[in-house]
């Protein structure tokens, strides 16, 4: 009988201690890899989230921001895909170009590598040009692009992301043909176009919202005009049949626990009914969409979908 009981008390303080532990995460800093550099819309949305996601963990909980960019923000997701999955280490996550580096190039990750916690953004696309460029339309930017194929130069945030993507969107249904000019990140491809090195620029509306009185913003490519630049003329009110943009969101590695997940998630999903939060992403530009979990993995695989659709049609030289 004694026995009996030890046996029940023992297992009793195991059920209890495994409580307590699921109950103490976070107990140390997690790191939010960044893979683009300072100041640039993702950054931005990691910066402006998390303190919420903060709040919504409770128990002190700390996030550390860190900025990892290079080769179109393959460096920094890679590092998320190979870190220990005990939620530590979660990583921002931008569609479709995370899932275009597994496209058009050798990549240390698939769309398997993660644990999908929360779209927060959906972000679509401005064409601006600098000043400088004397163009103030699409319709004359199109007439120079025929005119001169190659001649004009777009300053992007990366290859292979949805600036790029819609770019050849653009071509593809316009017959131009524009030169490339990559960044390493939208930050430094802002100042460019801003400083007339470059003639176009194409980026999110979030990165262009507070400089319209030094671009010319062309168009926007959604299908209603934005709250954020609502005298800026969508493309298709132009005659241009250009939706596109960036999702921009959170991922951990494979194989989180689900009790980790699970508290993320729900961070997450309080986080989006804040009033101060949305307050906070209006005041950046930040036009929030929160999906999460199975959905935002849902919304991955089609997205990739898409852009291995135009990608296999699209000469990447």
């Amino acid at each position: 009988m004694l026995n009996f009981i030890h046996k029940t008390a023992l297992v009793g303080a195991m059920v209890l201690t495994a409580g307590a532990a699921m109950a103490e995460y976070p107990e140390k800093p997690i790191n939010v890899i960044v893979g683009y550099s300072a100041g640039g819309g993702t950054d931005v949305m990691a910066r402006t989230t998390m303190p919420f996601i903060e709040k919504y963990l409770g128990d002190g909980a700390t996030i550390v921001v860190e900025n990892m960019p290079g080769a179109s923000g393959q460096i920094g997701i890679t590092e998320v895909a190979n870190s220990a999955p005990d939620g530590y280490t979660l990583g921002t996550f931008n569609l479709p170009g995370m899932m275009a580096r597994t496209l058009d190039r050798e990549a240390g990750y698939d769309r398997d590598s993660f644990t999908y916690l929360a779209n927060v953004v959906n972000d679509p696309n401005v064409i601006v040009t600098s000043k400088r460029s004397g163009i103030e339309s699409m319709d004359a930017l199109i007439a120079a692009a025929q005119e001169n194929p190659l001649a004009i130069t777009v300053g992007m945030s990366s290859l292979g992301g949805d600036d790029h993507f819609l770019l050849i969107k653009l071509q593809k249904a316009t017959e131009t043909e524009f030169t490339v000019v990559p960044f390493k990140g939208s930050a430094p491809a802002r100042t460019a176009v801003m400083g007339g090195h470059v003639a176009v620029g194409i980026f999110n509306v979030s990165e262009v919202a507070n400089f319209q009185g030094e671009l010319n913003v062309l168009g926007i490519a959604q299908a209603e005009r934005s709250d954020f630049a609502p005298d800026v003329p969508t493309f298709v009110e132009q005659g241009y049949d250009l939706i596109n943009g960036s999702m921009r969101g959170v991922v951990a590695p494979a194989g989180l626990p689900d009790d980790v997940t699970a508290k993320l998630i729900d961070a997450f999903g309080k986080a989006a009914e804040d009033p101060e939060f949305l307050a906070a992403m209006k005041a950046t530009a930040n036009p929030v969409q929160v999906v999460t979990g199975d959905e935002f993995r849902a919304l991955t695989d089609g997205l990739y979908d898409l852009a291995k659709e135009t990608w296999e049609t699209t000469p990447w030289n």
